[in-house]
């Protein structure tokens, strides 16, 4: 290393040293190189054409009234035909949600019932809609 002598008269050293400068420099760019490939990563994904198919499932709703009595999307139904509808749903592309809406004084036979209808028939998509009017306040 090479250094510079102020010389015999005793003045001071007009050079800059640049070798702090040099490696803030080189931190700089390692830190760019490092950075820039994860702010322009993308995900690619293929969006479907028809975005109303998939954010728009149809759903089937199985009422159980305070009388016992099963209906399917409004129209009464036994059990067996429950179970004909259920095994079509399931067969179905996108499978439909299955509702299952029980009526607050329907005796829990019936609802064990039409749950192991369900269970049976491998239902993918299920969920019991109503329990908000029994939450306590």
């Amino acid at each position: 290393m090479a250094m510079n002598s102020a010389g015999t008269d005793g003045a001071p050293m007009m050079d800059i040293n640049t070798t702090p400068l040099i490696d803030v420099m080189l931190v700089l760019l390692m830190m760019f190189i490092i950075t820039i490939p994860m702010q322009t990563h993308a995900v690619k994904l293929d969006t479907p054409s028809k975005p109303g198919r998939f954010l728009q499932l149809t759903k089937n709703e199985v009422e159980i009234d305070n009388r016992d009595k099963v209906s399917w999307n409004g129209a009464p139904v036994d059990l067996v035909v429950l179970r004909q509808y259920l095994d079509q749903t399931q067969m179905m592309d996108p499978i439909p949600e299955l509702h299952v809406r029980p009526a607050a004084n329907a005796r829990f036979e019936t609802v064990d019932n039409v749950l192991a209808v369900t269970k049976r028939a491998h239902v993918a998509r299920m969920g019991i809609v109503g329990n908000e009017v029994y939450a306590k306040f």
